[in-house]
């Protein structure tokens, strides 16, 4: 069983989701894909499925009816790879957004004594943005500093979603108490990692916006953020 085992939601990845597999499962033998699609109506399960014919037991599918947010469909893949006995758990987006070619940093950190989990981070030194927007790049840093003025957690890019977590932690986690779907979904699970003691280490990444395909943030998401961080300031993630 390979160690670890990298999680990409999708839906409407089409233009993708073949570019972003082989990148992935080109990296190293001892990494494994799960995409988890829901339901899109573009092909992109019927894709994943072409494509598992080339990569053997590498690439997994969950197929799931209709949008059901990102933070389930994280869920359901940390229970497939806790299940399946990997070491490691990463989440990473399928437009390239996150570059594949920083997943072995991330795995070589996560593998280090101490850390729990581990972040691709615009705002420690030697992170930042690709094609942002002056407003983007607004809302980005100001959503952060809210984050970490609220909850004091100690990370610099709360909202990540470029993540990997150790085994142990998302052992550790009741994941029933995770709330959140979209947005403050990211947030809620390194408040819950910080709640439980363990150590968050941030490396830098540059993240790109999307050349092909179409983003999934709206103002419902941003709102979700906003009054998610104070209703998880609140609870005891502990209990």
């Amino acid at each position: 069983m390979s160690e670890v085992l990298i999680i990409i939601p999708t839906y409407n990845e089409i233009e993708n989701i073949e570019a972003i597999t082989a990148a992935v499962l080109g990296l190293s033998e001892s990494y494994n894909l799960l995409i988890v699609d829901d339901g899109s109506p573009d092909g992109t399960g019927a894709k994943v499925k072409e494509l598992q014919a080339l990569y053997n037991e590498r690439l997994h599918l969950i197929e799931r009816q209709g949008k059901q947010g990102l933070g389930t469909a994280y869920i359901r893949g940390f229970k497939f790879g806790l299940e399946k006995g990997y070491d490691c758990i990463m989440e990473m987006d399928a437009d390239f957004s996150h570059n594949p070619k920083d997943v072995p940093r991330l795995v070589e950190a996560c593998q280090e004594q101490g850390v729990g989990m581990v972040v691709g981070s615009r705002y420690v030194k030697g992170g930042g943005f690709k094609n942002w927007n002056k407003y983007r790049l607004m809302l980005s840093y100001g959503a952060s500093l809210y984050t970490r003025i609220v909850t004091g957690m100690p990370v610099k890019d709360p909202t990540a979603g470029f993540v990997i977590y150790k085994r142990e932690v998302l052992e550790r986690m009741d994941l029933s108490k995770i709330t959140f779907v979209g947005y403050a979904f990211q947030i809620e699970m390194k408040y819950y990692c910080h709640s439980l003691g363990y150590k968050i280490k941030e490396i830098p990444i540059t993240f790109v916006d999307r050349e092909l395909g179409t983003s999934k943030m709206n103002m419902s998401i941003v709102q979700e953020g906003i009054l998610g961080v104070l209703q998880m300031r609140m609870r005891d993630y502990k209990a």
